[in-house]
């Protein structure tokens, strides 16, 4: 399976979004809150090459983007193959 980074705030109905939606999938994942924790802000803006808006997504090292992304990802079937839920 593979490894999922989300870069979260709480409150974050976009980031609840696709929490919930990874978890009906039964994908873990790592959240880091952004908000709590000291500096993750700006690793999160560095990794996502710009992009300051919650949730910022990745897996396995690839930034994929926010929520709208996530599910587009899926939409196209392109997801469950980065997640390792192709076979």
């Amino acid at each position: 399976m593979a490894q999922v980074e989300i870069y979260t705030t709480p409150f974050c109905g976009f980031c609840a979004r696709a929490k919930s939606f990874l978890d009906r999938k039964g994908v873990a994942y790592q959240e880091i809150d952004v908000m709590m924790t000291p500096g993750k802000r700006a690793e999160m803006v560095e990794r996502a090459s710009g992009r300051t808006s919650v949730p910022q997504i990745f897996i396995d090292g690839r930034h994929i983007g926010g929520c709208d992304d996530l599910f587009e990802l899926d939409m196209d079937d392109e997801l469950d193959p980065l997640l390792g839920l192709d076979g």
